[in-house]
């Protein structure tokens, strides 16, 4: 039967059918090798392909030229050599159904003269981006003909690969530096007036254009509305999509709001959690109805029913959901069998995004499958043989391991000491911004519910608890406990950030809080302290504060420090704490002023040092197991059973996970879990 969700409706770009309206954006994974989409990039696209979705957008952004080195991962547009291995992505995809296009841009100066072949950096003016920090040479005439002609030849090497169309990138990068006033201060022919700021991108879409002939897709994402002062005002913005519209060189628009030349403006563009839910539909939608045009957008629609909606009122043609899709990349196969409530939900972590911004690759908070699709599967199959299994702790890590093993066809008891299910989730949602972590936590309690496991609430799991079950196979995922920094005089003295954020101990009126582990769980509660009226001072032994975190959640701990005046400290340790009357004096000294010191008279000092094992289970059980508690690594990496037989008598298997084995984090407490319980 036909459905008549409008999600599922088919959508004719001129001879391209789209089989529904769900797509994912253009962005880079950071999974090439040497610029090329190798194995791990196609199967990474080809999963989506698989899951329904109707377009995947590839590269964020390929690059055309070599003088537009590859900021982050970038796939290389410019060497012949992509074109068979965009061909077999696209053929891959082709098999689902699923339409394939590439991003298509030059840099501009929004990347490092310092990578690839060390060529300038080039911009139409000589500014400087603040966030890849290079200065840039002015465009010449003459790099302006050659990347005319390195786009033509980038867009005729994807149209050789069988791709069905491009997508050029204008927010951020060249193209659009040529119309923001920010940027361009020329006063040549490319310069001043907008039909001057705008002869670069029309002789590059002119040009293309008459390369790949009229049966070739080629659309824009542009930014239509800087949303800055000296930049790219909305009534130009607009004008320039009616322009490009009338031009007939282009067949689709692509909207985005706002400027990226810095973490705080970019994350204005691309929201993270407890922000605001699809910020710039609206305008977009704008957009729409003055071009009366084809038009794409993204921007944080991280749920099904947001993106119904924004299709439903006619406010876009096609709804990007890219983060959702790096969460979940069968979000549309779902919705058609009538499984919405089982899409893996985007929690607005945003731990992809910070990680490729980083240097890393992308990769989920909590789909440990995505970017691995070479070696774990999103469907987990089910084991020749059924065992039974118990898994002792409810936290991100242990309530993986349930669902993996339950989805094997094990039969699984899920232990938990306390009276709900979560962990240290539960202590991160404190702060109230992040919420919507909790998502980890239900969706699989609903999977758990669904599959069978049975959840034993207020068990403070002991040896006999689980022998009493009769396990073939025991799975430790207890966790671990907040642990302070080693200091030379008083340990006593001090708060952990897990009391602050628990509620168990309020900020006092001035608070130093020590923070050398440099992850999410210091800054929640530095947030915590800050919004309760406490003074607030954060040292960090590092040479900024958090470098565990990336720049995307950078920016909210940021702006809280810089509204409630918090004292950032850094290249400084926390060495000692006394008391003096009812105050404390915290002793502070550097790594880099050997044995000086200096002190801080507060009330409160809080420390963050991560967490330390809490393993006592597994050491009781381990004598006991066939396996002694071992894993084989080299088994487990070549993707088989890792549990070796070290004791004939033994009556189970019995292994930890989480930091049950060390201090980590979220993901890898989950990418844990299921990479080992996927192979038992």
């Amino acid at each position: 039967m036909a459905s008549h969700d409008p999600l599922l409706q088919p959508f004719q770009l001129k001879h391209l059918t789209l089989k529904n309206r769900v797509m994912s954006t253009a962005h880079e994974p950071a999974y090439s090798e040497n610029g090329m989409p190798t194995d791990r990039y196609r199967l990474y696209h080809v999963e989506k392909a698989r899951g329904g979705i109707a377009l995947t957008m590839t590269a964020g952004s390929a690059v055309v030229s070599a003088d537009s080195p590859p900021a982050f991962g970038n796939l290389h547009a410019y060497r012949d050599e992509i074109v068979p291995w965009m061909r077999k992505l696209a053929d891959d995809c082709h098999e689902y159904g699923t339409a394939v296009m590439i991003q298509l841009t030059h840099l501009g100066r929004r990347t490092g003269w310092n990578k690839g072949d060390w060529l300038p950096v080039l911009a139409p003016s000589p500014i400087r981006e603040t966030a890849h920090r290079a200065f840039p040479k002015e465009a010449e005439e003459w790099d302006i003909d050659r990347i005319v002609d390195d786009y033509v030849s980038a867009a005729q090497r994807m149209q050789e690969a069988g791709l069905d169309g491009i997508e050029f990138e204008a927010y951020g990068h060249l193209m659009d530096g040529f119309w923001s006033p920010a940027t361009n201060t020329r006063d040549d022919e490319f310069g001043g007036a907008l039909e001057n700021r705008m002869r670069f991108s029309t002789m590059v879409t002119q040009a293309v254009r008459k390369a790949v002939g009229p049966e070739f897709i080629v659309g824009i994402r542009m930014v239509a509305d800087e949303d800055w002062e000296k930049g790219l005002s909305r009534e130009e913005g607009i004008e320039i999509a009616r322009r490009l519209v009338a031009s007939g060189t282009i067949d689709f628009l692509n909207i985005i709001r706002g400027h990226i030349d810095s973490d705080a403006a970019l994350n204005n563009v691309i929201p993270i959690q407890g922000m605001a839910s699809a910020p710039h539909l609206d305008f977009a939608g704008e957009i729409r109805a003055a071009t009366r045009f084809p038009v794409f957008h993204a921007a944080r629609i991280a749920d099904v029913a947001t993106a119904r909606h924004a299709i439903a009122e006619g406010k876009l043609d096609m709804v990007g959901m890219t983060r959702p899709h790096i969460s979940d990349p069968h979000i549309v196969r779902k919705v058609e069998a009538g499984e919405e409530a089982r899409i893996r939900p985007c929690v607005g972590a945003t731990y992809c995004l910070d990680r490729i911004y980083e240097g890393g690759e992308a990769l989920c908070i909590h789909n440990a499958a995505t970017g691995r699709e070479g070696e774990l599967s999103h469907i987990v199959e089910k084991a020749p043989a059924r065992r039974r299994a118990v898994v002792v702790g409810a936290g991100p890590a242990g309530l993986e391991a349930a669902r993996v093993l339950a989805e094997r066809g094990h039969k699984v008891d899920l232990l938990e000491a306390s009276a709900k299910a979560g962990g240290q989730i539960n202590l991160l949602i404190r702060n109230l911004r992040r919420r919507e972590m909790i998502g980890i936590v239900d969706w699989r309690l609903d999977e758990l519910e669904r599959l069978g496991v049975a959840v034993h609430y207020n068990v403070y799991a002991g040896p006999d608890d689980v022998l009493a079950l009769e396990p073939d196979l025991v799975v430790v995922a207890t966790g671990g406990i907040a642990q302070s920094p080693v200091l030379d005089a008083g340990d006593d003295l001090v708060t952990s950030s897990w009391d602050i954020l628990a509620g168990a101990v309020k900020p006092e009126r001035s608070v130093l809080l020590f923070d050398d582990n440099g992850a999410h769980p210091g800054m929640s509660a530095a947030e915590v302290i800050a919004n309760s009226g406490a003074d607030l001072e954060l040292v960090s032994p590092e040479r900024f504060f958090a470098p565990e975190m990336g720049g995307m959640n950078h920016v909210p701990y940021a702006r809280v420090f810089a509204e409630k005046d918090v004292k950032v400290t850094i290249n400084t340790r926390l060495k000692a704490v006394r008391r003096d009357g009812n105050h404390l004096v915290a002793v502070l000294g550097s790594d880099y002023a050997g044995n000086t010191q200096w002190e801080r008279r507060v009330s409160q000092v809080v420390v963050e040092h991560g967490t330390a094992v809490n393993a006592d289970l597994y050491f009781e059980l381990k004598p006991l197991s066939r396996n002694l508690g071992a894993l084989d690594y080299a088994a487990l990496i070549a993707r088989r059973s890792p549990l070796p037989v070290r004791n004939e008598a033994g009556r189970f298997d019995v292994f930890r996970i989480g930091d049950a084995v060390a201090s980590r984090n979220i993901h890898a407490a989950i990418y844990e879990g299921f990479r080992i319980c996927s192979l038992l």
